[in-house]
């Protein structure tokens, strides 16, 4: 059995889901993370570890000692002010640690608008969001690190994520579901627990500097996730707006773009079969435990 102590930047739905995959594969696990109010030690699924206050640029000094002992780093806090805190406070204790793998979380946002076109890797990246462009800076920091530094680095460029506590479905069943008119507007997502399962064939497929799209096989529009929603459920078809009628400002920002994001670099360097290949799938067992 490995023994692996792990330091999560934040701690999140992907985090939680990551230390469940770990725990259900017998490591000898330890883990510290950290959380935005105050250091603690917290309970997940009956298992019990240390959480440091870290919050905008204030911080329990304690968590430099626990992050240098770490073999593995995973970093899921998005950039603050179009910074990376993690990079910025705790580049030279990272530098200096024991980490043999270290997972930075960004999103595809970072291509920006394909008109409904295929992006991978290899994609010139354009974001037109603050976030994407705050996303993209943050992962050329962590590349910057590897090529200076041999940091061991992976970059894993997550599509849209859903889950058994944020879905379609309970949208629906809340009444906060609505079908927005866009034609040609195509996005891509990934299932909560495929994120976990790579996390953790990358442990033994591990290739510092390398940028992974995590997507599943089936880009589609956000109308037909709905229409299929509303079959599932056996409900009315929500309200259809324009996107001008939209309030949120990130829905804005989320219909302003159309992509297909490629997820054959991942198959391939992972030798991994979807559990959720397309969101019918996904929906599907969400559906199942919700009756």
């Amino acid at each position: 059995m490995k023994k692996i102590k792990l330091f999560c930047f934040g701690f999140g739905q992907v985090a939680k889901y990551f230390i469940r995959n770990l725990i259900n594969e017998k490591y000898d696990l330890t883990m510290v993370a950290t959380n935005t109010s105050e250091t603690q030690t917290k309970i997940v699924d009956n298992f019990k570890f240390k959480s440091f206050f870290f919050c905008n640029e204030k911080f329990d000094k304690n968590l430099i000692n626990e992050l240098k002992s770490s073999n593995l780093v995973l970093i899921s806090i998005p950039p603050i002010n179009q910074e990376d805190l993690v990079i910025k406070l705790f580049e030279e204790d990272i530098k200096s640690s024991n980490c043999e793998w270290i997972t930075y979380l960004s999103a595809t946002s970072i291509y920006g608008d394909k008109k409904g076109n295929w992006v991978n890797e290899k994609t010139y990246p354009n974001p037109t969001t603050k976030n994407g462009k705050a996303r993209l800076y943050a992962e050329k920091k962590w590349i910057n690190l590897f090529k200076k530094n041999k940091i061991p680095i992976q970059i894993f460029r997550l599509s849209g994520i859903y889950s058994k506590d944020n879905n379609v479905l309970n949208r629906l069943k809340n009444g906060r579901l609505k079908i927005v008119n866009k034609k040609n507007h195509f996005f891509s997502r990934i299932h909560i627990e495929d994120i976990a399962n790579i996390l953790n064939l990358s442990l033994k497929k591990f290739k510092a500097g390398e940028i992974y799209n995590i997507s599943d096989d089936y880009p589609c529009s956000n109308k037909e996730i709905c229409e299929f929603a509303t079959s599932l459920m056996k409900m009315k078809n929500p309200k259809i707006i324009e996107v001008k009628e939209i309030e949120s400002e990130m829905m804005k920002n989320f219909y302003k773009e159309s992509k297909k994001v490629n997820n054959k670099k991942m198959k391939e360097t992972f030798l991994y079969n979807l559990k959720f290949p397309t969101y019918k799938e996904g929906l599907g067992e969400i559906f199942n435990q919700l009756i």
